[in-house]
């Protein structure tokens, strides 16, 4: 069982990735597919802290998030090996939607990110309930 001000920030973490997971599905729906990534996204980086905050982990970056996550989670087989594609899809769409003017995320992928970050946060709440 966590503490009281461990389990206080696992929850606003919680929170904060389920705002951004319904921020995406009506981004989604109004055809803001450059949002719905962005927030999509966040929802997985979020739930990402979520499950690291409650071994007391934190970063500063992205990175620390991800490098930390997939080699205490995915490695150790807490989360599926599958979990690391979805990470990388929603970080490189995120990024390439955010930064380059140039690229144009299509509805297909942003439906699929915004459905994987949906089954991420979902995991990640069966797997904190746990605790």
């Amino acid at each position: 069982m966590l503490d009281e001000l461990l389990q206080t920030s696992v929850n606003l973490r919680l929170a904060k990735a389920r705002e951004c997971l319904n921020n995406a599905e009506k981004n989604l729906e109004d055809m803001a597919y450059a949002n719905a990534a962005n927030r999509s996204y966040y929802c997985i980086f979020h739930s990402m802290r979520a499950v690291l905050t409650t071994i007391g982990f934190s970063s500063k970056t992205h990175s620390g998030v991800i490098s930390e996550f997939r080699r205490r989670y995915i490695k150790e087989s807490v989360f599926p090996k599958t979990f690391s594609r979805i990470i990388d899809n929603a970080f490189d769409i995120r990024n390439d939607s955010d930064y380059n003017e140039f690229y144009v995320v299509s509805e297909e992928e942003v439906a699929q990110q915004t459905a994987n970050a949906k089954i991420f946060l979902t995991a990640v709440e069966e797997y904190i309930s746990t605790l």
